[in-house]
C-alpha cells in the first residue's frame, strides 16, 4: 500500500471497539467523545490509517467516527480511511452469510460513506470470501464504484493467495491490501514457511504461499489480532507455552527499554513482508504502548526465541 499512499503510517488503527459496544443501544455523547479522544491520540502519535467495517458495533463505530469528522472536517485531510463490507448477520432473509453481490456491495458502500460523513473511501476491503462470488459481477461493481468516485482502491480481507489471484484476474485495478489474522499467537503463516515437507504442515490449515503472493504482487499484509488478544501482555493465560512466552516478552521489554506490547508488535514488524499491524484497543495508554514498536528492532535471535517459545518446541 505504500506505493499508493507513500505517506501512510506503518501501523493502522482498527476502529472495531468504537461506538459503545455490540448492542442496539443508540450512540451516546460519551461514545462520540471516546472516538474523538482516540482519533486525536492516534493522529498525534503519527498513525494516519484508520480501519473500519460496516458491521463493527453494528455500524456505530462508523457513526461515531463520522460525528467526529462532521465536527472537525479538517481531520479527514490527515487520514487514510478504509472500510470493509460483505459480512451479513442473520436476519429475516437468512442466516449469517457473506455477500459479494453487486446490490449488497453498492448498498454497503453508500451506507459506509453516509455514516462516516465522507464522499470517498480510500480503500474498500471485501471482508470475507464469498463462495457464491460471481467474478465479473464483482469486477463490474468495483469498476462502477471507482467511476462514481465512491472508492479509490480495492483490497480484501481473510483471503489466501489463490483467491486474490482469481479476483485480480477480472479486475482492471490492483488489489492493494489483504487483512489477515497474524500475530505471535496466530503463527500458521510462519509455520507454513518452515514445515513444508513435514507431517506438521498437513494439519496447518493455512493456504500455502499467501505471504509470498502478497509480497510479490505489492499487496500489503495487514495484521488483525496483532496483539494476540493480550495473552502475552497481561491477559489471563492457561498454557505453559503462553506463560513462558509472556515472561520472555516481559524480559525483552526490559532489555529493549520498551513495553511488552511493543515487543509483540515488533515481532510482526521484523518480518520482511512489511506487515502492517492493526491496533484495536480503545485504551489510550495501550495504544501508545503498542506504538512504541516503531522504535524496536528485534535481533534475529530474539525473534526466533519468541517464535520457539510461543510454538512450544524448537525449530524442525
Amino acid at each position: 500500500m505504500q506505493t499508493y499512499f507513500p505517506h501512510a503510517s506503518r501501523l493502522i488503527y482498527g476502529c472495531m471497539g468504537l461506538g459503545g459496544g455490540w448492542n442496539n443501544a443508540p450512540v451516546s455523547t460519551s461514545d462520540t467523545q471516546q472516538a474523538q479522544d482516540v482519533i486525536e491520540k492516534v493522529l498525534d502519535l503519527g498513525i494516519n490509517v484508520f480501519d473500519h467495517a460496516d458491521i463493527y458495533t453494528f455500524g456505530k463505530a462508523e457513526t461515531v467516527f463520522g460525528e467526529v469528522l462532521k465536527s472537525s472536517p479538517s481531520l479527514k485531510d490527515k487520514m487514510i480511511i478504509q472500510s470493509k463490507c460483505a459480512i451479513r448477520f442473520e436476519d429475516k432473509q437468512g442466516p449469517k452469510r457473506y455477500d459479494f453481490s453487486a446490490k449488497h456491495i453498492q448498498t454497503s458502500v453508500e451506507g459506509i460513506l453516509e455514516r462516516l460523513n465522507i464522499d470517498q473511501l480510500d480503500i474498500l476491503l471485501l471482508h470475507r470470501p464469498d463462495p457464491l462470488m460471481e467474478l465479473e459481477e464483482v469486477a463490474g461493481t468495483v469498476r462502477l464504484l471507482q467511476q462514481q468516485g465512491k472508492i479509490q482502491h480495492i483490497g480484501v480481507s481473510n483471503m489466501h493467495g489463490h483467491q486474490i489471484a482469481f479476483l485480480q484476474s477480472a479486475l482492471d485495478t490492483p488489489i492493494i491490501a489483504n487483512q489477515l489474522e497474524m500475530s505471535l499467537g496466530f503463527r500458521e503463516w510462519v509455520e507454513d514457511a518452515i514445515t513444508t515437507n513435514s507431517a506438521a504442515n498437513r494439519n496447518n490449515g493455512y493456504a500455502p504461499g499467501t505471504v509470498e503472493h502478497c509480497s510479490m504482487n505489492n499487496v500489503q499484509l495487514q495484521a488483525w489480532g496483532s496483539l494476540a488478544q493480550g495473552r502475552y501482555t497481561g491477559a489471563k493465560v492457561t498454557t505453559k507455552e503462553d506463560r513462558a512466552t509472556a515472561q520472555l516478552v516481559s524480559q525483552l521489554a526490559s532489555e529493549y527499554q520498551t513495553s511488552p506490547e511493543a515487543i509483540v508488535i515488533a515481532w510482526l514488524m521484523k518480518h520482511p513482508a512489511a506487515i502492517a499491524p492493526v491496533l484495536g484497543s480503545t485504551n489510550l495508554k495501550r495504544i501508545e504502548a503498542s506504538y512504541r514498536a516503531i522504535d524496536v528492532n528485534l535481533t534475529r535471535e530474539h525473534w526466533y526465541r519468541l517464535f520457539e517459545s510461543a510454538r512450544g518446541q524448537e525449530m524442525p
